[in-house]
């Protein structure tokens, strides 16, 4: 059996980037989430913007937090097109916004890329969630990191008290 990959992912690791179903919510704070896997927006960004044309999303624009991630180009080649990017010092570390379809913006929740998978999984969940108690930033990722794990108690066997 083969199986066919998107070009531009690495290795076959899909994207990890959930957005919010149109009309869930307008007041929410950001449009869904994006889990990278580095701080490296050359290597990520070109994959987040493949990964968003499977989903009808063109991005034209993409615009991040100065201080969250490593220089990019102001241009960047993506799928024969050419996505222009910006970095700002005013921009909150934790989202990054996109100029879509022409002048739609879309504003992500970045989870951070050494964020455990359970925590990882749980903020993209919450950011795209169809409810509008996901909040800031700062709760979401709190929120996705605070619940509580199961405690497994592994029974000791074949030791005897003395």
């Amino acid at each position: 059996m083969t199986v066919q990959r998107a070009a531009g992912f690495r290795n076959g690791i899909d994207v990890r980037v959930r957005l919010r179903q149109a009309g869930s919510g307008s007041d929410a704070a950001f449009d869904g989430a994006w889990w990278p896997r580095s701080h490296d927006l050359a290597a990520e960004l070109p994959e987040l913007v493949a990964a968003l044309d499977t989903l009808g999303v063109r991005v034209e624009r993409f615009t991040y937090p100065e201080q969250a991630w490593t220089p990019i180009e102001r241009k960047v080649a993506v799928s024969g097109r050419t996505v222009r990017t910006g970095a700002f010092r005013s921009m909150d570390p934790a989202l990054v916004s996109l100029t879509v379809d022409g002048d739609r913006r879309l504003d992500l929740l970045v989870v951070p890329p050494e964020a455990d998978a359970l925590t990882g999984v749980r903020a993209l969940r919450l950011a795209a969630g169809q409810r509008e108690e996901s909040g800031t930033p700062e709760r979401v990722l709190a929120t996705a990191g605070s619940w509580s794990r199961p405690e497994v108690v592994v029974p000791i066997t074949g030791i005897r008290a003395g």
